[in-house]
C-alpha cells in the first residue's frame, strides 16, 4: 500500500576480526542519508568493537520489525544467536559458524519479506574453508540459499558498479590459464541475459545496451592472435541479438573503458576477472559496488575484502558499504521479482 515504508536492509556481519565491524559502525554513523538498516550479529561484540575504537555508537538490540525505528537512535542489531569473540586482524575459524548464520539468517529475512534486500560484509573464503565451508565462495553460497526445494540453485552473476561503468566477468575466481577452457558459448549468453533481465527489473533501464570484451589482444585481430572470438564470443553476441538484447562485440577491451567509449553502453560482459576489475576500479577505486544478478532477492556487497591489516585500527573508509547500502536501497523500491 502506498505510504507504508519498505522493510529496513540486512547487513551481515562478515568476518568479525576484518573491517566490517568498524564499517558498519561508521555506516551507521552516516545514516541520517541513507536507507535505514540492521546488522544480523552479536550487539555485545559490537558495542565492545566500538568501545575499543572510542566512538560513541550506540548498539541495540532490535527485531526486523522495529529496526527503523531504532535506527534514528541507535544501530539495530537482530541476534542470530551466537557469541561473537574476536580479536581484529586474527582471523579465528572459531567464528565461521556465526559469519555463516549471519548470512542465513539475513537471505532469510529477505526471502520472508521482514528485509527490503542483503547487504553483505566481506568474508575470508580461507577461514570458513578452515571450518569445512563447501562452497567456491559467498556468491555461490547465497545461489544456494536462495534455491528453492527441489530446485537447482539459480546462476548467479558478479557485477561491480559505480555510476560511471558497470562491469560482468563472465568466468570470475579461474585462474587466467584456465580462461579459456572454461569460457564456453552458453556461459556467455546465459550471463547476457541475466544481466539484460537484472538491468531491466532492478535498475529500470527499458532497453539495456550491452558491449562485450574480446579475450584476445585486439579481439584475436581477425584470428591472428587468438580463435577464441571467432570461435566462442561472436557466437554468443549473435545468440543474444537473436534474443531481441541490444548487443555489441566483442570489441578489443583496450578501447572499452575510456569515458567517450562508456557512454554507448549500460554494461560490459568482460571475459575474465581482472578485465572487469582492473578498470572500475582505477575510476571507482573507494565507491564501486560488488552487485549479484540472478537472485531473487538484491544482494549488494563492498568491493574490497576483510582487510585484516587495518583492522580495528579506525583507519577504513566506510565508503564502499555506503555506496552497497544506498545501491541496495535503490534496488529494492524499483521492482521486486
Amino acid at each position: 500500500m502506498a505510504g507504508i515504508p519498505s522493510p529496513p536492509l540486512a547487513i551481515t556481519q562478515g568476518d568479525p576480526s576484518g573491517i566490517g565491524p568498524e564499517i558498519t559502525l561508521r555506516a551507521w554513523r552516516d545514516g541520517s542519508r541513507r536507507d535505514p538498516f540492521f546488522v544480523v550479529g552479536d550487539p555485545r561484540f559490537l558495542r565492545r568493537a566500538a568501545e575499543a575504537l572510542g566512538w560513541a555508537v550506540p548498539v541495540a538490540e532490535s527485531t526486523p520489525e522495529t529496526a527503523r525505528d531504532v535506527f534514528a537512535r541507535a544501530l539495530p542489531v537482530v541476534l542470530h544467536g551466537l557469541s561473537v569473540e574476536a580479536a581484529p586482524g586474527r582471523p579465528d575459524r572459531r567464528n565461521a559458524a556465526s559469519t555463516i548464520a549471519s548470512i542465513d539468517m539475513a537471505v532469510a529475512l529477505t526471502r520472508a519479506g521482514r528485509a527490503a534486500a542483503v547487504v553483505t560484509n566481506p568474508v575470508a573464503k580461507h577461514v570458513l574453508y578452515e571450518a569445512d565451508f563447501r562452497h567456491p565462495g559467498h556468491t555461490e553460497y547465497l545461489a544456494e540459499l536462495a534455491a528453492d526445494p527441489g530446485r537447482s540453485p539459480p546462476h548467479p552473476v558478479m557485477m561491480l558498479w559505480c555510476e560511471a561503468l558497470a562491469v560482468v566477468p563472465v568466468t570470475v575466481h579461474v585462474g587466467l590459464a584456465q580462461v579459456p577452457a572454461r569460457l564456453t558459448t552458453e556461459l556467455i549468453v546465459r550471463t547476457g541475459r541475466i544481466v539484460d533481465h537484472d538491468l531491466r527489473l532492478r535498475f529500470g533501464i527499458a532497453r539495456p545496451r550491452l558491449a562485450v570484451a574480446g579475450l584476445n589482444p585486439h579481439a584475436g585481430e581477425a584470428g591472428t592472435i587468438g580463435t577464441e572470438e571467432g570461435r566462442i564470443i561472436a557466437p554468443a553476441v549473435e545468440r543474444l541479438r537473436a534474443d531481441g538484447i541490444d548487443v555489441s562485440g566483442p570489441w578489443p577491451a583496450d578501447t572499452l573503458f575510456h569515458e567517450r567509449a562508456r557512454a554507448r553502453y549500460d554494461a560490459v560482459l568482460t571475459m575474465y576477472h581482472d578485465q572487469a576489475l582492473i578498470p572500475i576500479k582505477t575510476i571507482a577505486f573507494d565507491e564501486a559496488v560488488n552487485v549479484t544478478l540472478g537472485l531473487p532477492f538484491v544482494r549488494t556487497s563492498p568491493d574490497h575484502g576483510t582487510a585484516f591489516d587495518i583492522a580495528g585500527q579506525g583507519l577504513a573508509r566506510p565508503d564502499s558499504l555506503n555506496a552497497a547500502i544506498a545501491l541496495a536501497g535503490r534496488l529494492s523500491r524499483v521492482a521486486r521479482p
